[in-house]
């Protein structure tokens, strides 16, 4: 299967920032919707935002104004930017990508966020 390859995970400071970036180990066209989800320790994973081909974005109402979830088209990539980071939205982070039907999965980054 494809694999989805996710970078910009680390630890910071509440209120500062990341950017998380994700694209597939091969080119893969036609994506119809990206998203990002994050799961944080004894608690459910949970959709932060995705976004469609045509740029419309949906975001969970705890990240709302905070983060911005954008795609590149041309090179297959979803980002994340997040803003005001606060101690909550520390979870590991997966990227996802929906195509023809089938939603493929990165493996999860580590964002830590400190008080």
């Amino acid at each position: 299967q494809v694999q989805l390859v996710e970078s910009g995970g680390g630890t910071v400071q509440a209120g500062g920032s990341l950017r998380l970036s994700c694209e597939p180990s091969r080119s893969i066209f036609s994506i119809s919707v990206m998203g990002w989800y994050r799961q944080a320790p004894g608690k459910q994973r949970e959709l932060v935002a995705d976004i469609t081909r045509d740029g419309i974005t949906n975001y969970a109402a705890s990240v709302k104004g905070r983060f911005t979830i954008s795609r590149d088209n041309t090179k297959h990539t979803v980002y994340l930017q997040m803003n005001s980071l606060k101690p909550e939205d520390t979870a590991v982070y997966y990227c996802s990508m929906r195509h023809f039907g089938v939603n493929y999965w990165g493996q999860g980054t580590q964002v830590t966020v400190s008080s």
